[in-house]
């Protein structure tokens, strides 16, 4: 069994998807409907920069997405393949659920490009630069840094927001508590503690303006029953009813990305192979989450799609 997956914030960089387009049409009419849809010319920023705005939150959601649909489509559209018929579940990191919804049929490409901005937007105007913050648990399991945050809350929010794999969390919440976390580390037994250079504080109760904003703007969209299973952040299980996935998706803005959980999960229900598209952050951590026995691919150049071509 093969499931898709889809990376989130983090993976954008300058000249994203401009080798893909200049060898595809496919990919150049992805990144053209994307343009069209927000009404900017957010392909020329991936390709030229600057980074500054490449990064900037309400830029980088759409444009991961419409890099990873860029590359899903190469695959189905001249490799001549069909996403239900190779590919049992699909799943995403955060903003990469967006990308796999889309990749299944629930949502439409301009739509997705849409959400994702306001997402992106919303989320940046949650709470005021500077109050809130993220940083990486290295050598942290999600039990450690449980026991961490809720130590350095101290009356503020300090949460789990990623549960990314086994040596890996990310905590989010109030500068001050995210700041004693990381000075408390070695308390816990953890290796090292690593702000992040993040805008806001993603995946934590401070999210809850954007989730709101996020509720009404799913409440007017609508979503398709996906043609394979979505492994949900929020419950890292398969769903498929589109009202559920509506709720989910709001929950999943304030909500703990469960990515450990639903790798070993999808493995558990007989997945046995991982491609990742526009990316290749996920693939090391499917690794570490679901053992040696599952095999990644990341799928980012026409070389890796017609590698891909030739396994499926």
């Amino acid at each position: 069994m093969r499931a898709f997956i889809f990376p989130g914030q983090g993976s954008q960089a300058v000249g994203m998807g401009k080798t893909l387009a200049e060898a595809s049409a496919t990919a150049r009419e992805v990144f053209e409907e994307v343009d069209h849809a927000l009404g900017q010319h957010l392909f020329k920023l991936m390709c030229d920069g600057p980074e500054g705005d490449l990064t900037l939150t309400e830029n980088a959601q759409p444009a991961i997405m419409a890099n990873a649909i860029a590359t899903l489509r190469v695959l189905e559209k001249e490799g001549g393949v069909r996403l239900a018929e190779r590919c049992h579940f699909v799943a995403g990191h955060s903003l990469g659920e967006y990308t796999a919804l889309c990749a299944a049929g629930a949502l439409p490409l301009a739509v997705t490009a849409s959400l994702l901005k306001l997402r992106g937007r919303a989320m940046q105007a949650a709470v005021p630069v500077g109050i809130g913050a993220m940083a990486a648990l290295l050598g942290a399991d999600i039990e450690k840094a449980e026991a961490l945050a809720a130590a350095a809350a101290q009356g503020e929010t300090c949460t789990v927001a990623n549960d990314n794999d086994p040596s890996q969390v990310v905590i989010s919440g109030h500068k001050g508590a995210i700041d004693r976390a990381v000075e408390l580390v070695k308390d816990h037994g953890i290796k090292r503690g690593i702000l992040l250079p993040v805008s806001a504080p993603f995946h934590c109760p401070l999210m809850q303006p954007a989730a709101d904003e996020m509720d009404s703007a799913l409440s007017a969209t609508t979503i398709h029953a996906p043609l394979v299973p979505l492994y949900a952040n929020v419950t890292a299980a398969p769903v498929a009813d589109p009202h559920l996935i509506a709720a989910q998706l709001v929950e999943q803005v304030t909500g703990r990305v469960r990515w450990r959980e639903s790798a070993i999960a999808m493995a558990e229900a007989g997945v046995t192979h991982f491609a990742e598209f526009g990316g290749k952050v996920l693939s090391p951590m499917v690794k570490r989450s679901a053992g040696e026995d599952v095999t990644t691919t990341s799928v980012i150049s026409m070389d890796d799609i017609e590698a891909l071509l030739k396994e499926i």
